[in-house]
């Protein structure tokens, strides 16, 4: 560890380098990464815990001397390299002009990763009421900053914490119990509860995302390395093949992953929502923040979007006095960092990510931090994606928001009357097949595809176990904000099943004006094809956990049953002319793994005998109104 007599001479030998440096650069404007090297100096430390284990941490310090600065730290289990002082990073902060406008930059390894000491442990639980010596993330992050602030020069005495996805758990529970010097925290695509946020949906289990994540991730390492374990090799482009060939869940482990891998073995042991997944449940905990706070999500993340809609929400009702806000993008997982004119598919029509940058986080911390104007930011900024624009509201759902039902009804319509009054028990039915699911793109891959979520959906309603209700053209557009909640009447002839539902954009067949020569427009990139099914929000249900996610029961074969879960909150419109599809189904494969149909307790332990065809009926009478419910805002 460096003294302060030490750290000052440093600064004082690379303020003179860099002075040289700049005389003999080119008069073009550097990149990020030549600009951050001129005008940054690197430190490295070891910063003790107060049980005595310390945590690599690398400091970017500006070299101009005569100002003061403010900390902004990240905390990740994805390492801080590059290692070395004479390595520095390409990028520090959430975009370009923070690092004009100067911060100290703090990145830090977490416990047990990389180049830190202890034990890493997988969504560390937070502990309430910790005993003398009882560490948990936020008392580490509260120890850093403490630290920091008594060893690191020119610093203001503010200190600022963001991160993206696991970055963001580190930043939410940063923010319990703050330190005083915390004094606005970014939250941003943060996981917030293991068996929700990207292990599980509804109970049912995200098969390619924890694989292919544990799989590398989850390997045993001695510390301390700065290298990462190799990553999974399938052996084909085709995740869809791989997943349906490795058969049952277990199999998983005997042929890949041989028991290596220890998340992987206690999640297989825990496929209820019991005290092993609660207790890495932040949501309870998010208390006593006294820093300022921006959560920051994305409508089609599908690693983590229940993380930030739920964060800001527990937040907002936990710390009533403590200012929080949300920005909701047309993002994938951490698009706001990158290009985000489009996904897939759909088009924005502009860079959304330019006005997220430049006019909500840069004025934000700039606020908080170093004592900018305060910025004119609403509670939550939402995109609102089919008419493609931002909106600003002083809550989350809207207040005016109304809610509206939508029923299946007979020949695959969908509309706002319930199913007329009389005897007939209507429903649909469908074979669900194990050995064939359903698949969730068409995209070849062994990853978890991310432009599935906008995806054209016709893939699927031409199959014969996907259930399709279309309403008629829209006179008016409609504009859905909030949560969806699905309520469903079914009976299957076996004892177990999923439940998928869709909610689909259905664009017009002809686009008025549109060009009557296919043989010419079919050479443009046209993001207007006929009759489109654009996805806008889609959800799993493990039937098993339809009544209680810790204690799971099978269905009685025949018998109806109601099964209502919610999706994910989306803020959409539907145009004038265009209609709203729903579509119902069993499998969503590989995205979730295959439900065998007959119950077992532990899914991960069943057997290749355990798959089933089974037949699935959705009801649509006046005694079993299937139907959505909606938050409809008005124009």
């Amino acid at each position: 560890m460096r003294s302060a007599a030490l750290y000052s001479l440093a600064r004082c030998l690379l303020v003179g380098t860099t002075l040289i440096v700049g005389a003999k650069a080119q008069a073009k404007e550097p990149s990020r990464a030549d600009y951050i090297r001129a005008h940054y100096t690197k430190f490295e430390f070891k910063i003790p815990m107060r049980d005595g284990v310390r945590l690599f941490t690398s400091v970017y310090v500006p070299n101009d001397r005569t100002k003061t600065y403010p900390f902004l730290m990240i905390r990740t289990p994805y390492s801080v390299a590059p290692y070395g002082l004479d390595r520095y990073k390409g990028l520090l902060g959430p975009s370009p002009v923070f690092e004009k406008e100067g911060f100290i930059f703090v990145y830090q390894d977490v416990r047990g990763r990389f180049l830190s000491e202890g034990k890493f442990v997988n969504m560390r639980p937070h502990i309430e009421n910790k005993k003398r010596g009882q560490v948990d993330e936020s008392t580490d992050t509260y120890d850093t900053i403490s630290w920091l602030l008594k060893n690191v020069a020119n610093h203001n005495g503010k200190v600022g914490q963001w991160g993206i996805s696991y970055p963001g758990f580190y930043t939410s529970a940063g923010a319990i119990d703050s330190h005083p010097a915390l004094k606005a925290v970014s939250p941003q695509a943060p996981i917030a509860d293991w068996f929700w946020d990207d292990m599980h949906h509804h109970g049912a289990f995200i098969l390619p995302l924890a694989f292919n994540f544990f799989s590398s991730f989850g390997v045993a390492r001695e510390a301390p390395t700065t290298k990462w374990p190799d990553r999974f090799k399938h052996g084909t482009p085709d995740g869809y093949q791989f997943f349906l060939d490795a058969g049952p869940l277990s199999n998983l482990n005997d042929k890949y992953l041989k028991g290596e891998i220890e998340f992987w073995n206690q999640l297989t042991k825990h496929p209820n929502y019991d005290d092993f997944w609660q207790s890495r449940n932040l949501i309870p905990h998010l208390k006593n923040i006294k820093a300022a706070v921006l959560v920051v999500g994305g409508w089609f993340d599908t690693e983590d979007l229940y993380g930030p809609l739920n964060t800001y929400a527990s937040i907002e009702a936990k710390n009533p006095k403590t200012y929080n806000a949300l920005v909701m993008g047309p993002w994938s997982h951490g698009q706001w960092q990158r290009s985000a004119r489009s996904l897939g598919s759909a088009q924005w029509g502009f860079e959304t990510k330019a006005s997220y940058q430049e006019r909500i986080i840069w004025p934000f911390f700039r606020h908080h931090l170093k004592g900018g104007p305060k910025p004119k930011l609403a509670e939550a900024t939402v995109f609102e994606t089919g008419a493609n624009r931002w909106r600003e509201f002083d809550q989350w759902p809207p207040k005016s928001a109304r809610s509206v039902e939508f029923f299946l009804g007979d020949n695959g319509a969908l509309g706002l009357d319930a199913p007329p009054a009389d005897d007939a028990e209507s429903y649909d039915e469908f074979v669900s097949d194990p050995a064939k699911p359903v698949p969730y793109t068409m995209e070849v891959t062994v990853n978890w595809a991310k432009n599935y979520m906008t995806e054209d959906q016709r893939f699927a309603a031409w199959r014969p176990d996907v259930l399709v209700y279309k309403s008629v053209p829209l006179e008016e557009p409609l504009t859905l904000a909030g949560p969806i909640e699905a309520r469903l009447f079914v009976s299957t002839s076996q004892s177990a099943a999923d439940w998928v539902v869709k909610v689909i954009d259905v664009y017009p067949g002809e686009r008025p004006g549109q060009s009557k020569r296919p043989w010419v427009d079919s050479k443009k990139k046209d993001d207007y094809p006929g009759g489109r099914q654009m996805l806008v929000r889609a959800e799993v249900m493990r039937g098993r956990f339809r009544k209680s996610y810790e204690r799971p029961e099978p269905f009685e074969p025949g018998k109806v049953t109601e099964v209502r879960f919610r999706l994910h909150d989306t803020f959409h419109t539907f145009k004038r002319g265009h209609r709203i599809m729903v579509q119902v189904q069993s499998t969503w494969f590989p995205f979730v793994d295959r439900n065998p149909q007959k119950y077992v307790p532990n899914i991960f332990e069943a057997k290749e005998s355990d798959f089933v065809k089974a037949t699935h009926r959705v009801y649509r009478s006046m005694k079993h109104p299937s139907r959505i419910q909606v938050g409809v805002l008005s124009p």
